[in-house]
């Protein structure tokens, strides 16, 4: 898990506004914890719970970041009742359950297939970049050793 959050804290620093970054994988994989370690590396320590009920929860910063939790989205249309277009337009937008959204999926975009490693606490992440954006956001977060300050 320790090197999933700094995974997510080289994302926060090189992610900016109109950045969308998909997280997938089964229940119990750390898509809340990469999102919550993103979250607090961008914005400091705050409290950021997982919008599984409240389905997005909006974060003020100098850019907002939208943590949206698509687990109990029946019918896609239903993420345009989010605000997703908004928050893809106007901040930083972390989604867990990507695959939910299925024709509304953005052009660019970058997905992070999170699987469970061999012990409990291990975890396998695979980086997917769609378009130049996301290509750009996943090599310099890769290469990148400082934290968001």
């Amino acid at each position: 898990m320790d090197e999933m959050v700094s995974l997510a804290q080289k994302l926060a620093v090189h992610a900016k506004c109109g950045d969308i970054i998909g997280l997938t994988g089964e229940l119990g994989t750390g898509k809340t914890e990469f999102a919550r370690a993103f979250i607090c590396a961008r914005l400091g320590s705050t409290e950021v719970p997982s919008p599984t009920f409240t389905l997005v929860q909006v974060y003020e910063g100098k850019t907002p970041i939208w943590h949206f939790d698509l687990y109990r989205i029946v019918n896609s249309t239903e993420v345009l009742e989010l605000g997703l277009e908004e928050a893809f337009d106007s901040g930083i937008s972390l989604i867990e359950w990507p695959e939910k959204m299925l024709d509304y999926c953005p052009n660019e975009w970058l997905r992070l297939i999170l699987v469970s490693g061999k012990s409990e606490q291990a975890r396998n992440v695979t980086l997917e970049a769609n378009g130049d954006r996301a290509v750009e956001l996943a090599k310099s977060s890769l290469r990148s050793n400082h934290k968001y300050a």
